[in-house]
């Protein structure tokens, strides 16, 4: 990262560039900095609309203190699979955490949900996610609620008749399935409208383009995501190119 750590003064800037609208890569082209620091330092400081440069150093700060003491025991701690570098790994969770809260997910689904996908079993335990994230059950229990009705994860039982909740390879296929899906009734209410409204109207009219664009949008999606799904079954080892491409039908 160029320059090192956020100064108050790049997160005054920050503050004001928010304050003027501007896009973080705009943000982060006048700091000279990543467009994904700025992302990463804004949405784990309060977002958009409640980042505040000072309160944002403080609370690095306080991070960097508790992170400070080597001999402290946490997740950091830990031995790493793979011969992995912890501290990478934990930078690389908090972006993917990031990029998850700027698409929309909460704070604490988003890192459910980047703690399933950086595990290699590709599950965890209640208690484990817990444990890991250092957070009350409670906590887990509402964010795997929220990431379960989206179908971005699932649930079952192990030997010890345990709940795990857990990614797997058909997983992003369903949930990418169940968005194309949920515009279903969107453009049914529309087309509703028209009748309603009255076919000629302006505002009839508007109705049944957003219906139209939607039923495109939605077969698109399906159709591209049934053409993908093989690619979701890649095992480690292979490359892209060990697999067969999705590509039209030459009889």
């Amino acid at each position: 990262m160029p320059g090192g750590r956020l100064t108050q003064q790049e997160r005054q800037q920050i503050a004001l560039g928010l304050a003027d609208s501007l896009p973080y890569a705009e943000i982060a082209r006048r700091l000279d900095r990543p467009t994904s620091t700025i992302t990463r330092e804004v949405m784990r400081n309060g977002g958009p609309t409640a980042y505040r440069a000072d309160l944002a150093h403080r609370a690095t700060e306080r991070r960097a203190h508790r992170r400070r003491p080597a001999s402290s025991p946490g997740p950091e701690s830990v031995p790493q699979p793979h011969g992995r570098d912890a501290e990478a790994v934990a930078e690389y969770e908090e972006t993917f955490t990031t990029v998850l809260m700027a698409s929309g997910l909460s704070k604490m689904a988003a890192r459910v949900l980047t703690c399933l996908f950086t595990t290699d079993a590709g599950s965890l335990t209640a208690s484990q996610l817990a444990q890991r994230l250092q957070v009350s059950p409670a906590s887990i229990s509402k964010a795997i609620a929220f990431l379960e009705s989206q179908s971005l994860v699932r649930r079952e039982r192990d030997e010890r008749r345990r709940d795990r909740y857990v990614v797997d390879d058909e997983l992003f296929y369903q949930a990418t399935i169940a968005s194309a899906r949920a515009n279903d009734q969107l453009v049914e209410t529309a087309r509703q409208g028209v009748a309603v409204l009255g076919p000629h109207t302006p505002a009839a009219t508007r109705l049944e383009n957003i219906a139209r664009f939607l039923d495109f949008i939605s077969e698109s999606i399906t159709r591209a995501a049934e053409q993908a799904r093989e690619v979701l079954h890649t095992r480690p080892g292979t490359t892209s190119n060990d697999t067969a491409q999705p590509g039209p039908d030459h009889g």
